[in-house]
């Protein structure tokens, strides 16, 4: 549509610029020529254009039976009439073959001064379209004023026009249907892309097969959406297998205690049942088995809804200005009941952030319960915060380098560490929480090549929040 009324407004435009420019060049001749000084003696006059003809013809044929070689119009390209002031007469020169239709606005010529006039478009009397001067005349001879009308026909004009307009009518056709053709071969084109993505979300909606992606080509707007379809679709399928993997994961882990559990409720009930007892010590052994096989579902299940969080805080959670200092000194304590002949240097300078401070303090807590775990009898663990840079470091056997890209995936455990306690869920905890709170968490070997892991946490720090300082009260 927008090429077909571009393509129009030209074509119209360009026929009425061709239009007047014929029509200048027809003024331009007419203003070419003069008025001849007087042309009393070669006038035949009647009241009307029409019987002025008749009595012209009527003239030049009595002057022809008389003169063969006379040479009949005036010769000047363009025929003339003169009006009398009165608008009695019309008269016209011996010899014109047409005639011009008079109307009244002609006489208007005779105000303005002499050889001046105006143009206009009229006709002769036998419909022929014209271009007209009306020019007011004087004869110097006769010392009389009139009108004269000078004109030539348009015929030749019009049909130049004519032809023009069905010239670009074709045209014009022409190139709306190319471009009709032409566009739709391109928008086609365009959006060829446009269906691959639809298709592609069709068939994910249909089969829930996440993961599909199309091809890109160029850089537009298009091939950015199918780039950014391809990048959503990625995230899904890579979310989808580590769901997929969480789970299956979760359930090899809760299988191990389950299994261990129900092993020994059977034993307790097949005992009570065969009417044979066990031993008080075996009893005793097997009842406190129970309970740690309970304790490690009550820290995998916690540790499985700790992660079952969104990766981003959502309003409502208790997200604020805490003391990281005193996250890690309250870690740091409680660490210590777990590891009782563990030495712990602990050097922590003031530092606050934003943050949910009891997902920290868990997170810190983890850091500690790894270091203690892999600390050797009476070694020293080592725990610093200096700008918002908190270390935790051990003396144990420390972190093969092939490990280290692993330390935070969920469930994963070191072969050497199988048999420790634990979930294999605490570092990705770390990783998480860290995360949440905008900051970087690493696990690797000790900086100074001795033996130990060294953990890193880092987080920005936050305005100091204003001390509670109690109401003064007013003196009775």
């Amino acid at each position: 549509m927008a090429v077909t009324i571009g393509i129009a407004l030209c074509s119209v435009a360009c026929w009425f610029i061709v239009q007047g420019k014929l029509y200048d060049l027809q003024r331009v001749q007419l203003d070419d020529i003069l008025p001849p000084p007087t042309v009393q003696q070669a006038l035949t006059c009647a009241g009307d254009p029409k019987a002025s003809l008749q009595a012209s013809k009527a003239a030049t044929a009595a002057i022809e039976a008389r003169d063969p070689a006379f040479s009949a119009g005036p010769g000047r390209g363009a025929d003339s009439e003169f009006l009398s002031a009165d608008g009695s007469q019309v008269c016209l020169l011996i010899g014109s073959a047409r005639a011009i239709v008079v109307v009244p606005g002609d006489y208007d010529v005779l105000d303005q001064p002499v050889n001046q006039g105006h143009f206009r478009q009229g006709s002769y009397i036998d419909g022929t379209p014209a271009m007209i001067r009306v020019i007011h005349y004087y004869d110097r001879h006769a010392h009389t004023s009139s009108v004269m009308l000078l004109a030539t026909p348009l015929t030749e004009v019009d049909r130049s026009l004519q032809q023009l307009a069905l010239l670009l009518v074709g045209v014009a056709a022409i190139g709306i249907a190319i471009a009709g053709v032409t566009g739709r071969i391109i928008a086609r084109a365009a959006l060829k892309p446009v269906d691959d993505l639809t298709d592609a979300v069709e068939h994910i909606a249909r089969t829930e097969e996440v993961g599909t992606t199309i091809p890109v080509h160029g850089n537009d707007e298009i091939a950015r959406l199918s780039g950014s379809f391809n990048s959503m679709s990625t995230a899904l399928a890579k979310s989808r297998d580590l769901q997929t993997r969480l789970i299956a994961d979760a359930g090899h882990e809760l299988r191990t205690p389950l299994t261990s559990l129900r092993t020994t409720v059977d034993l307790l009930i097949r005992s009570d049942e065969t009417g044979r007892p066990l031993p008080p010590d075996t009893r005793s052994k097997l009842l406190g088995n129970m309970k740690a096989q309970m304790q490690e579902l009550t820290l995998l299940i916690g540790d499985l809804l700790q992660l079952s969080r969104p990766d981003s805080p959502r309003p409502g959670q208790n997200v604020a200005t805490v003391a990281f200092h005193e996250i890690a000194q309250r870690a740091v304590d409680r660490g210590k009941l777990r590891g009782p002949g563990l030495v712990f240097n602990v050097e922590l300078d003031p530092w606050f952030v934003r943050a949910d401070a009891a997902t920290l303090e868990r997170a810190v807590m983890n850091l500690l319960d790894n270091a203690v775990k892999y600390s050797p009898p009476g070694g020293a663990i080592d725990v610093a915060l200096h700008q918002g840079r908190l270390t935790v470091r051990d003396h144990g056997p420390g972190i093969p380098s092939e490990e280290v890209q692993y330390v935070f995936d969920r469930f994963w455990r070191s072969p050497s560490s199988r048999q420790l306690p634990g979930s294999g869920l605490g570092l990705s905890i770390v990783a998480q929480t860290i995360q949440d709170s905008g900051g970087q968490v690493a696990l690797g070997p000790a900086e100074d090549g001795g033996p130990g892991a060294l953990a890193v946490v880092r987080l920005p720090g936050a305005p100091e929040p204003p001390p509670n300082v109690p109401p003064v009260l007013p003196r009775d």
